[in-house]
């Protein structure tokens, strides 16, 4: 298997990207509460929360990733009744890579916003809302990915 080319982000970085990202969502609301994609968007919804005031937070787990490699969509916690159709929603998530996580949340969520720190063209056109674009190549290290190594 090629490594792709990566790029590692650190922890100001997300904060910086998170505080845009809530900059550009804020004018948007009202909003009920906020969804995170386990496990990257847990960090940024964390932030979100704070700085938009939005106390009511909840999860949602699918996943599509093994070594690095896109798959079929598993459900590991589907969204959760409250979320009702997404109104008053906002579903965050660290990237955007293909859009395939996006892409299966969406039609249970409808009237959700969506919205990632960064996107790669595949993955843009599932997102309302992102900050930075980066090449479709490009492997971003997220620095919660580099915790599993230092135990």
């Amino acid at each position: 298997m090629t490594i792709p080319r990566q790029r590692p982000l650190s922890w100001d970085e997300i904060e910086r990207t998170s505080r845009a990202l809530s900059d550009r969502l804020g004018p948007l609301g009202p909003y009920v509460g906020i969804a995170a994609i386990t496990r990257g968007g847990l960090a940024p919804a964390l932030l979100l929360a704070q700085w938009l005031d939005i106390r009511l937070i909840d999860t949602i787990g699918v996943k599509t990733y093994a070594d690095r490699t896109v798959g079929e969509p598993t459900w590991i916690n589907p969204p959760s009744t409250q979320m009702g159709d997404g109104a008053g929603w906002l579903v965050i998530d660290d990237l955007a890579d293909t859009g395939t996580t996006l892409t299966h949340i969406r039609p249970l969520l409808p009237k959700a916003r969506f919205a990632a720190l960064y996107a790669k063209p595949l993955g843009k056109p599932a997102l309302d809302n992102y900050v930075t674009e980066v090449e479709q190549g490009l492997w971003l290290v997220f620095p919660w990915e580099n915790l599993k190594s230092r135990s």
